[in-house]
């Protein structure tokens, strides 16, 4: 299994995967175009040129990070994958001094398995926001907001 950042070619398997589970209502849709916009932030698993996994850190403020967008093939769910993903975040977060990751999730246990712990929404800087007034749940999301303390 290969780990790297995104490159342009890998934009339409990223955007399928996340469609894929869009639709099935676990995730929230991303249109191409913040995929393209956000490229440098992505990165993604791989294993013989085929897309495993995929996810981005977006930095938020200079205290905070976001994980979005995580996502893995179905057929590769189970292997350590997203873990890989998540900790590879967790690591550039630290790398750049910031010291908080956030995510909003319907995957409560799998990032709890990361040390993540659950925070109301409330509590999040205004910032975090910026995006999910555009949402089609907004002002009523399902989301879980959880955070990590990055430093070590």
């Amino acid at each position: 299994m290969l780990y790297r950042k995104a490159i342009i070619t890998d934009v339409e398997p990223i955007h399928a995967l996340i469609t894929y589970y869009a639709d099935r209502g676990l995730m929230l849709a991303r249109p191409r175009f913040m995929l393209y916009e956000s490229l440098r932030e992505i990165s993604i698993a791989e294993d013989q040129g085929l897309l495993t996994g995929a996810g981005a850190l977006s930095i938020v403020w200079e205290d905070l990070a976001e994980i979005r967008a995580l996502a893995i093939a179905p057929q590769y769910t189970g292997q350590g994958i997203g873990s890989r993903l998540v900790n590879m975040f967790i690591d550039e977060a630290r790398e750049l001094a910031i010291p908080r990751v956030f995510v909003l999730t319907y995957q409560q246990g799998f990032f709890e398995k990361h040390g993540f712990k659950v925070v109301s929404k409330e509590t999040l800087p205004q910032k975090v926001w910026r995006e999910c007034v555009n949402c089609p749940k907004f002002p009523n999301c399902e989301e879980i907001a959880m955070i990590i303390d990055t430093k070590l």
